[in-house]
């Protein structure tokens, strides 16, 4: 699976982190940046390059990251066809993949331990959406 990663400065070490925990499962991580966590950079415009990628690869998946990882979920969330949850808990992970379809993890690297970002990453991954019609339905109504 091809999985687009993220960040501005402020998500940078969780962005190593997440990747290289990618990476050793075996998916393509393609990464879009930031680079480094020393220039300050604008979540909005890296977002919206996460965002691009999911628009013309609907079979991928996002990873965005910022210092909450709400304003990364808002910016993303203007693209169509993009569906950015902002999941602090496994359960946000597994509901937000599940009913709401979502194809891109937002987190906070100031918010969220590494040790549960990953297994949040990982919960996002191997949730697959459900198929009933009221979920589709609705997930279909977001790009109206």
């Amino acid at each position: 699976m091809d999985i687009y990663v993220g960040c501005d400065h402020a998500g940078y070490n969780l962005k190593q982190a997440v990747k290289k925990h990618l990476e050793e499962k075996g998916h393509q991580v393609i990464d879009l940046g930031s680079f480094n966590a020393d220039e300050s950079v604008d979540y909005p415009d890296i977002a919206r390059e996460v965002a691009e990628k999911i628009q013309e690869n609907q079979d991928a998946m996002g990873i965005m990251i910022c210092g909450t990882g709400q304003g990364s979920a808002m910016a993303a969330n203007r693209h169509k066809k993009v569906r950015a949850a902002l999941c602090p808990t496994l359960d946000h992970a597994e509901m937000a993949r599940r009913h709401n379809h979502a194809n891109v993890l937002c987190l906070g690297e100031r918010l969220t331990e590494e040790s549960l970002a990953l297994q949040i990453v990982d919960k996002f991954l191997e949730t697959k959406p459900d198929p009933e019609e009221r979920h589709k339905k609705r997930v279909e109504m977001f790009d109206k």
